[in-house]
């Protein structure tokens, strides 16, 4: 009987089938998509600009304008007769219907070497762009006016920046 054993054990391992358990393995194919949208571009006319008019200082103010363009001052500053003042604006192009985000900064005019600061606020933090992919907003900011400021022209910049909310 001994030697029946191993004979009937290697017969047995020879053979029989493997089995592989039910359900182990299953295979399916997936799907893979992928969008390209316009780039958002902020555009700045050249004949735009955050204007805060012609005025006198006194001894010191503000100067604000808003950004539907209304201007007033403040402390001992006063407009001189037929100043003009104006918000500043952008427009925005991009994906069509897409909602973006709007953020500004500071800044400063200059004249000589005398630096005057101003601050901004954008008609909205938030846009959606039109179904043809266009929108826009204006700027407003307050001017601070230093009673040591010389008089003349002062000019300066500041940042505006768009993005895909």
């Amino acid at each position: 009987m001994n030697k029946l054993f191993p004979a009937t054990l290697i017969a047995f391992a020879t053979a029989s089938p493997a089995f592989a358990g039910s359900g182990n393995t299953s295979s399916a194919t997936g799907t893979a998509t992928a969008t390209i949208v316009a780039p958002i571009v902020l555009t700045h006319p050249a004949s735009a600009s955050l204007n805060f008019g012609r005025f006198t200082r006194g001894t010191g103010g503000t100067v604000t304008v808003t950004a539907a363009g209304t201007a007033s001052v403040g402390s001992d500053v006063t407009f001189v007769p037929g100043s003009t003042t104006a918000a500043d604006s952008f427009t925005v192009a991009g994906d069509a219907n897409r909602s973006y985000s709007i953020a500004t900064t500071g800044g400063s005019v200059s004249s000589g070497g005398t630096n005057l600061a101003f601050t901004t606020t954008p008609s909205a933090v938030t846009g959606t762009l039109s179904g043809t992919g266009t929108g826009s907003f204006t700027v407003g900011g307050t001017l601070t006016v230093s009673n040591a400021a010389p008089t003349g022209a002062y000019s300066g910049t500041y940042s505006a920046t768009v993005a895909y909310n």
